[in-house]
């Protein structure tokens, strides 16, 4: 007897995305096998100072994102995009399989930074993907199926992750580790025909030999967009809001449980694991919607509710910290997800390669700001830490709120951002080094006309 698949999961029913996704989610499974097998060989190489190296390497992390991922997002948009993610993955398992033979701390880092700089060019191409191989009804639901996938990977990939180092030895896991790069780039590979956005509809007519230009325009124009469309330059300010208070969470929790509560690390792990379950369960519950809700008030609602739940962090015990981390995680979800969704349905498909890269870019970048805030407020107020990372989020919600006016932002008309090809001609009177260049024009959808609302 057939049985219908749920809402959250139709969008398997399409074959392309279905093995894209199935690549992204072996994908997942092998950074979880890389950042367990970090964390034991730095333990292995430094002891007791193996946070610093962690640290250091986050750090390292977070910067190749922000420098790297926008410029990934524009070339995506340029060359075939199912090339870009196999070259990612197989250079990304050669770097793996250096792991086992270092000796040093400094390598540890040279490693890190390598690896990111390659998973920066893979995630925003695979992001961008999705809307390219899904169609509009699919889209959300592919989009929500993804963010759920990465949430619960990150509960359950500790631990699955623990369980095969235990049995193959800590250096011996990133060979594993290796593979399953390996096996996400076939299936890649396995997806019919190219994925260049040209051939979705969206061709650039232009030839412009200059490569570098060509990038630096790209990252300027997604970046233009990103802060241009009212509805995403709302929702990417919220996501600084999440990254303050998730910051708090991934540095000071352990502290707090193993230190303030004199719990031990199976606690810990049950308070981190209520983060992502709460996170997965509202990534299953956007996809699995029969009516699509606004994303700026889904947005608004998350900002909400990850400051507010940690505003009395600090004063209680352990059963109400579950609680109060699963909402901390639904919080996080609210708003990164319909981030999402708002450039899949506000920008055309030759752009959001290089909007997506933006994105990207500088949601990480707001991380970088909030992981320096989160161990400022360790140290120099550990006994209230989450509380005035409540205040921060609470204030910064409330100038975005009367700065961008959310309420107004709903009644918007829709349509696409679209790029379109500028000739000079006769009448043309300010110069530019080159004869044509590009704006970025947003289309009102319900127009009989096409108007424009530009941004160059």
């Amino acid at each position: 007897m057939w049985v219908q698949r749920p809402r959250w999961l139709r969008g398997l029913a399409n074959p392309v995305f279905a093995r894209l996704y199935m690549a992204q989610t072996i994908n997942l499974v092998g950074e979880s096998l890389t950042w367990l097998g970090l964390a034991l060989l730095a333990f292995e190489l430094a002891g007791e100072k193996s946070g610093t190296i962690l640290a250091g390497a986050l750090t390292l992390r977070v910067l190749a994102f922000v420098v790297l991922a926008p410029i990934a997002g524009a070339i995506a948009d340029q060359i075939d995009r199912k090339r870009l993610m196999i070259t990612t993955h197989l250079i990304r398992m050669g770097i793996v399989c250096l792991l086992p033979f270092i000796s040093q701390p400094w390598h540890i880092y040279a490693i890190v930074f390598s690896l990111n700089v390659f998973y920066a060019f893979f995630t925003p191409t695979y992001k961008a993907t999705i809307p390219l191989v899904t169609t509009a009804d699919e889209c959300p639901k592919a989009i929500a199926l993804s963010s759920a996938t990465y949430q619960l990977l990150g509960v359950l990939g500790p631990g699955l992750a623990g369980g095969i180092a235990a049995w193959v030895g800590t250096r011996q896991v990133f060979f594993l580790d290796a593979m399953t790069f390996l096996v996400a780039a076939v299936l890649i590979a396995t997806l019919p025909g190219h994925l260049r956005a040209a051939d979705y509809g969206a061709v650039d007519k232009r030839k412009n030999t200059k490569a570098v230009e060509t990038v630096i325009r790209n990252v300027r124009m997604g970046t233009s967009c990103l802060f241009t469309d009212p509805p995403i330059r709302y929702a990417l300010m919220l996501q600084l809001i999440a990254a303050i208070a998730g910051a708090q969470i991934l540095v000071n929790t352990v502290g707090y449980v193993q230190g303030t509560l004199e719990l031990g690390k199976l606690e810990y792990g049950w308070v981190m694991a209520a983060f992502g379950i709460g996170a997965t369960f509202t990534s299953i519950s956007l996809g699995n919607a029969k009516k699509r809700r606004s994303p700026i008030l889904l947005t608004s609602i998350g900002g909400i509710l990850v400051t507010l739940t940690l505003m009395t962090a600090n004063l209680v015990g352990f059963n109400i910290l579950l609680l109060l981390w699963a909402m901390a995680g639904m919080g996080d979800t609210l708003v990164n997800v319909p981030t999402q969704t708002l450039i899949a349905s506000r920008v055309a498909k030759e752009a959001q390669g290089r909007v997506y890269g933006a994105q990207f870019a500088w949601s990480h970048f707001w991380w970088a700001l909030a992981y320096p805030l989160a161990g400022w407020l360790a140290i120099y107020s550990p006994n209230y830490h989450f509380l005035y990372s409540s205040f921060i989020g609470a204030v910064i919600f409330m100038v975005v709120y009367l700065c961008l006016k959310p309420q107004h932002l709903t009644q918007l008309q829709t349509g696409l951002w679209h790029e379109h090809e500028h000739i000079h001609d006769e009448y043309h009177v300010h110069d530019h080094s080159t004869g044509h260049h590009s704006h970025l024009h947003f289309h009102e959808a319900m127009q009989p006309g096409l108007s424009h609302s530009a941004s160059s």
